[in-house]
């Protein structure tokens, strides 16, 4: 009999339905994610940005988060976990649908005000599906579960990286030569508008799907899990008491840089994958496809792996992994080739089912690779984190959503140094790569390993 519980005690019983409705929402805030990624390279062609400007991207899309976490978190302590899952729906679609007047006036800054909606949104649902899902079963499992919850993320970041690629880019991607030649015959206008106009269709379709998933969670039956543990009298939290769990302060630690690395990586990957091979924007965008799978493919491998390695190591010894994979991306890139004479750029192998296309260096390999072992770093972070807060998991929930900006302020960082001399190309004056500011994610994952070993041990007054 006790068999029985201990199969079935991963998602508490009878609230099965529930868990897939909000498994759902991981799904959908993959979309703004990945769509922003396709939109750094697509703005740099449409709205002539430079390598600084488009940091301002993943700069607008954490801010929101950073923004609306702490108020979000009050909002559903007061209010309960769906009406706050409602009103991040309501957000997020707004968001969307103001894509379409951004594109009509063709203003770098509207964009950036609709991004940060759709993250205010996003902050809202990220905050109550987490939290929600760590509180719907027994604390013991609530890494597996989160795992589990989170594993349908990279699915809609796959389904967002295919639909950005095929509507967003066009493949037209001119020479310095062309422009210069479309510019003469007062073509070149028109081809920004055309280029600019190709993205709002897919954010009005994205704000119509979130709108019917939320009158779906509206019409839907939410089981009171408020508070873990049935608290009496409905406790609390407090700011106070967080600050003496120092698990929870090292995940907000660990968060920070692991969303550094994570948003920088993929961030720049198209980017990556132009400078170090001759593919176009369509084919560099199925690598952030494959990407998304890989990503997908990490995170059930990785739930499955941890009935048999504690969540803590199997991250920790993830990090170390990526550690080793980022060196061989920096190594083996054609700047440290042209740089350096290192001639781990040299070393090419075949692209899988891809035709005629010629092999690409080993670095993108590699690069593509640390996705595999990230996959499980933002939920064992966060369930770490949140283990034994009690009545505090609503603000430590909302704290540790915070940490996003990392995100934004690492891939500003990383923007710098890709802007900067030291990524420019010997012999151009104008030819830089991203590859010297992959050392933004090799720190990052330095600082997981830390936590993963040392740091992620509940500690402080802890809850049952």
């Amino acid at each position: 009999m006790s068999n029985s519980k201990n199969r079935t005690s991963l998602i508490t019983p009878g609230y099965v339905f529930t868990f897939v409705l909000v498994t759902l929402l991981f799904f959908l805030w993959a979309f703004p994610n990945i769509f922003n990624d396709i939109l750094i390279k697509q703005f740099r062609k449409a709205l002539e940005l430079s390598e600084f400007q488009t940091g301002f991207l993943p700069l607008a899309l954490k801010t929101g988060y950073f923004c609306l976490a702490i108020p979000a978190g009050l909002f559903m302590q007061r209010w309960g976990y769906k009406t706050g899952i409602l009103l991040g729906l309501g957000l997020f679609s707004l968001g969307c649908f103001l894509f379409y007047p951004a594109a009509m006036s063709r203003e770098f800054l509207a964009f950036l005000g609709g991004i940060f909606v759709m993250a205010s949104g996003c902050a809202f649902l990220e905050i109550g599906a987490n939290s929600f899902v760590v509180s719907l079963g027994d604390k013991s499992t609530s890494e597996r579960r989160l795992n589990l919850a989170q594993s349908f993320n990279p699915i809609g970041g796959i389904t967002a990286a295919t639909l950005g690629t095929v509507f967003i880019f066009s493949g037209n991607e001119p020479s310095v030569t062309e422009i210069a030649a479309m510019k003469a015959n007062n073509t070149y206008e028109a081809f920004l508008r055309e280029e600019n106009m190709r993205i709002f269709p897919t954010y009005i379709t994205l704000g119509i799907v979130v709108l019917i998933v939320g009158l779906i969670i509206w019409r839907a039956k939410f089981p009171d899990v408020e508070t873990p543990g049935k608290i009496k009298n409905a406790q609390k939290g407090s700011f106070r008491e967080l600050m003496k769990f120092p698990h929870w302060w090292g995940a907000i630690i660990s968060q920070f840089f692991y969303l550094g690395a994570q948003l920088g990586t993929w961030s720049y990957l198209i980017t990556y994958v132009q400078d170090n091979s001759p593919l176009g924007e369509k084919q560099a965008g199925a690598f952030l496809v494959a990407n998304m799978v890989i990503f997908m493919v990490g995170r059930f491998f990785s739930t499955w792996l941890m009935k048999y390695v504690r969540p803590a190591r199997l991250m920790g010894i993830y990090a170390l992994i990526n550690i080793g994979l980022v060196s061989i991306a920096i190594l083996g890139s054609s700047w440290a080739k042209a740089n350096f004479g290192i001639g781990l750029h040299d070393i090419t192998l075949p692209i899988p089912f891809a035709g005629d296309l010629p092999p690409i260096p080993i670095g993108i390999y590699a690069l593509i690779t640390t996705t595999l072992f990230m996959s499980l770093m933002y939920p064992t972070n966060f369930a770490s984190g949140m283990k034994g807060l009690g009545p505090n998991a609503k603000l430590g929930a909302s704290i540790l959503v915070m940490s996003l900006i990392g995100g934004a302020l690492l891939s500003m960082l990383m923007g710098q140094i890709w802007g900067m001399d030291l990524a420019r190309m010997p012999g151009s004056d104008t030819l830089k790569a991203i590859a010297p500011a992959m050392i933004i994610p090799m720190a990052g994952y330095c600082i997981i390993a830390w936590y993963a070993f040392a740091g992620s041990r509940p500690r402080g007054p802890l809850y049952e």
